[in-house]
Order: structure tokens, then sequence, then C-alpha cells
């Protein structure tokens, strides 16, 4: 059993930055993949941006450029920095996590971008 806990999401201007965090705690292996989705109402979940425990990401278009997704294994914790946030940045993120033996998910985090 894995738990996330999200933070760091809030209201933002357009063109601000925001980072958020995700800690994940209970049975992590050494060996997983994080990331980050996001989702607005009406609209299906999507990647924003994946790691793997050995540092490998990968972003979606809509954020190459703009948004980092970094972590620290020592820590269990993955964090996303959005910069040059827009107005169709505006969702509920989530956090990811996935291993072997499962994937869950945290309750999420809203970003407000306000033009």
């Amino acid at each position: 059993q894995v738990t996330l806990v999200e933070s760091g999401g809030g209201l933002v201007q357009f063109g601000g930055s925001l980072r958020l965090t995700c800690v994940a705690s209970g049975s992590i292996f050494r060996i997983n993949h994080m990331g980050w989705y996001r989702q607005v109402p009406g609209k299906e979940r999507e990647l924003v941006a994946h790691i793997t425990s050995g540092g490998a990401t990968n972003y979606a278009d809509f954020v190459k450029g703009r948004f980092t997704i970094y972590r620290d294994n020592a820590k269990n914790t993955v964090y996303l920095l959005m910069n040059s946030l827009k107005s169709e940045d505006t969702a509920d993120y989530y956090c990811s996590y996935k291993d072997w033996s499962g994937d869950w998910w945290g309750k999420g985090t809203l970003v407000t971008v306000s033009s």
C-alpha cells in the first residue's frame, strides 16, 4: 500500500510559477515510476510528466519547455516545477506512483491560473 500526498497548488497569475510536491509513503519499492497528471471537469485525466526512479523523464507536448519534473528518491518525493503558466493549465493535478505491485493516486491539488 502506498499513500501519496500532494501540496503546492493554488492561485497564480498568468505567466507565473508554482512548484507542486508529492510525498509517497508506505511500501515504496526502489524501482518505480512517479508522475503528474491533470484533469479538468468533463475531460479525461491526462499525463503531464513522468519520471522513473532512475531519473528518465517524459513530458506532454503542451508542457515541454515550461514544466520540469524531478525527484528526491531519499525522500520518496517528486516535484513538478511549473513556469510560464497559462490559463489552460488550470486543473486538478494528481500525483501517481507505480511499481510492479500496482499503481496509486493522490487526492489531487488544484492549480488555478488567472488571466
